[in-house]
Parts: structure tokens; C-alpha cells; sequence
């Protein structure tokens, strides 16, 4: 048995959880902080079988994948100075590990 812990961006979250859901895993849902950009994430805890890891790795894969984003950057001293600034968005950060022991009760 294996926990795995997905971090998206809060904006990727619906799409990850009904694209699992759709697969037939169920989904636990954790508001968290933190990223480049200071935006909302949120981790998602997915309980499965050692079998089945890689495919739920490609399912928030195919959920979320990298993309481009304009922000607006801050520059110089003017008060209405800024830069856009091309970043990558999206994806996920993955975290598998063994359980010793699961039980539902």
C-alpha cells in the first residue's frame, strides 16, 4: 500500500480531484500555502495499491501539466512601473510513500 501526496495550485485542484475520482480514487483534501507565486495549493492525500502509483501520477499529470503565465512584476521607482514576466504555473509536486499499515474503520 502506498500514500501519495499531490501539491497543486488551489486553481488545479477541481480538475485533479474529478479526473482521480472519475478513476475510481478516493480523494483527501488539504488547504496549504506556499509557491513561487504565493498562491493557494492545496495537497491531496490518495491511498492505493503499489500497482497503481503510476497511473495516478499520470492522471494528475494529464490534469495539471506546466504551463505558462504572464504576472505583472514590479519594476524601477515609478509608482505604475511594472514588467510582465512570462513564469511556469501549474504541475504538481508528488510524494509516494509506504504504508505500513491502513485500516478503515
Amino acid at each position: 500500500m502506498k500514500l501519495i501526496y499531490v501539491i497543486v495550485r488551489n486553481i488545479d485542484s477541481g480538475d485533479v480531484t474529478a479526473a482521480l475520482n472519475k478513476k475510481g480514487y478516493y480523494v483527501t483534501k488539504l488547504a496549504s500555502t506556499g509557491g513561487f507565486l504565493r498562491e493557494g495549493n492545496t495537497t491531496l492525500m490518495i491511498g492505493t495499491d503499489e500497482d497503481k502509483v503510476d497511473e495516478v501520477i499520470e492522471i494528475v499529470k494529464k490534469a495539471c501539466g506546466p504551463r505558462k503565465q504572464v504576472i505583472s512584476s514590479p519594476v524601477g521607482t515609478g509608482e505604475y512601473s511594472s514588467m510582465n514576466v512570462v513564469v511556469n504555473v501549474g504541475g504538481a509536486t508528488i510524494f509516494v510513500m509506504d504504508v505500513d499499515r491502513f485500516e478503515k474503520i
